[in-house]
């Protein structure tokens, strides 16, 4: 099968979806999971208004909102349409060299096909510990939540950002294959800002808000606060915060933060259930 013809599938399994509100309007893209009208997309493509789903044949649908990941930056949308033109998910790692496709919306331009090679599969510098498919492929705004696929057409990822040097990072399809079946995962309920405190410039998380019913919220953390670090590692990155929650393996975690000057160290049982935005942990 040749890249026109698998340009072409992925096409059909590919969607674009739409905010608009007087708050956002914003598009991205997303792909078809399941013919009973399952959508994956990206967390950071939706607002807090009714996404709006265009299928390949010109459809449109609202589309019910059924979990995100901000963690993970996934998002699972629900059509109320049946018959859809499936993805096919690949389940064995990509390999540096394969080549790949992506489809997606990018500046308006629905359906843009572009080509590219598998740069390598892991962490990415700055982003935490979480792997991540990293390609040399020309992406731009609007491919965010669509399709990148080997060169049978099958998903190894979804498109997510744009990094220095030009490299397109996608969310694993293992990853896309674990949200969509459990749903996110645990968070604690606050959206924060690195902050520099001191002469030496270490990195503390200022938190910015904190969610009602939250994990961190039944912690008695507060606005304000500066998480510094847990009880075994010290916080580098919000990144690292994030792989904290992730690794917290009895959903028990101790924090260490400051409040005012005063250090301090407080064990939070982090929740899975809520949904929450791209800043947030």
């Amino acid at each position: 099968m040749g890249i026109g013809e698998v340009g072409e599938l992925l096409r059909r399994s590919t969607v674009h979806v739409r905010i608009t509100g007087p708050r956002r309007q914003s598009a991205g893209s997303g792909v078809v999971w399941d013919a009973a009208g399952t959508i994956v997309t990206n967390a950071h493509v939706l607002g807090s208004e009714t996404p709006l789903v265009e299928l390949w044949d010109g459809r449109t649908f609202p589309a019910e909102v059924h979990a995100t990941d901000a963690q993970r930056d996934l998002a699972k949308l629900k059509l109320p349409a049946n018959g859809l033109p499936a993805a096919t998910f690949r389940d064995h790692p990509v390999r540096p060299g394969e080549l790949v496709v992506a489809v997606g919306n990018p500046l308006g331009f629905t359906g843009a096909l572009t080509t590219g090679v598998i740069h390598a599969l892991g962490p990415f510098s700055g982003l935490g510990r979480k792997p991540w498919v990293q390609a040399a492929i020309r992406l731009a705004p609007g491919n965010s939540g669509g399709p990148l696929a080997d060169a049978a057409g099958n998903v190894v990822g979804i498109n997510t950002m744009i990094v220095h040097g030009g490299i397109a990072l996608a969310v694993p399809s293992a990853i896309v294959n674990e949200f969509v079946r459990n749903g996110a995962g645990p968070r604690l309920g606050v959206t924060v800002r690195p902050v520099r405190l001191n002469r030496r410039r270490s990195l503390s998380l200022l938190i910015l808000s904190i969610d009602r019913g939250s994990a961190a919220e039944q912690a008695s953390l507060l606005i304000g606060d500066l998480l510094i670090g847990t009880e075994k590692t010290r916080f580098a990155s919000a990144a690292d915060l994030s792989d904290a929650i992730a690794e917290a393996g009895s959903g028990r975690l101790t924090l260490r933060f400051l409040r005012g000057d005063h250090p301090r160290e407080r064990e939070v049982v982090v929740s899975f259930a809520g949904r929450f935005t791209r800043e947030a942990a």
